[in-house]
């Protein structure tokens, strides 16, 4: 075998197993989970009924979706939630499965008159922390806005 053709070989087995690697690097890459169709909403108390807080959302990730924590705040507190305090919030959504990597977060709070009484007026956001099956997370400090009036 004549050297060219010997070097020719090599250069393409190199260059075909870069590919091939690569290849696999990014089958292999994870994605963070993402969140669509997001909303909330706020029906006050009636004189028959109590209020309530919905916010619901489709989270997705190749790999499945673990869970939703969500934390609704009013804009006037200037809180600024991060990731870290949403990990270790109480408050979680329940989520169904719609397909192996997909599934519909609900979260919901019933509100007294009383409670409602007590709630700020006015503009309202709701910051949520996506947790995917394999780790992966995806926060979101201002997923949906709502307004709480009397």
């Amino acid at each position: 075998m004549s050297k060219r053709i010997l070097f020719s070989s090599l250069i393409g087995a190199v260059v075909l197993g870069g590919v091939a690697a690569g290849g696999i690097a990014l089958a292999s890459t994870s994605t963070e989970p993402a969140l669509e169709h997001g909303s909330a909403r706020y029906t006050a108390p009636s004189d028959g009924s109590a209020g309530s807080l919905t916010y619901t959302v489709d989270v997705s990730d190749d790999s499945g979706v673990r869970g939703l924590k969500v934390l609704a705040w009013p804009a006037s507190s200037k809180l600024d939630p991060t990731a870290a305090e949403l990990r270790s919030a109480d408050e979680s959504a329940t989520c169904r499965s719609t397909s192996d990597e997909t599934a519909r977060c609900t979260y919901g709070e019933k509100i007294t008159k009383q409670e409602a009484a007590d709630l700020a007026k006015g503009t309202w956001y709701v910051s949520v922390l996506a947790t995917a099956k394999d780790g992966g997370t995806t926060f979101v400090p201002r997923a949906a806005t709502f307004d709480v009036t009397r």
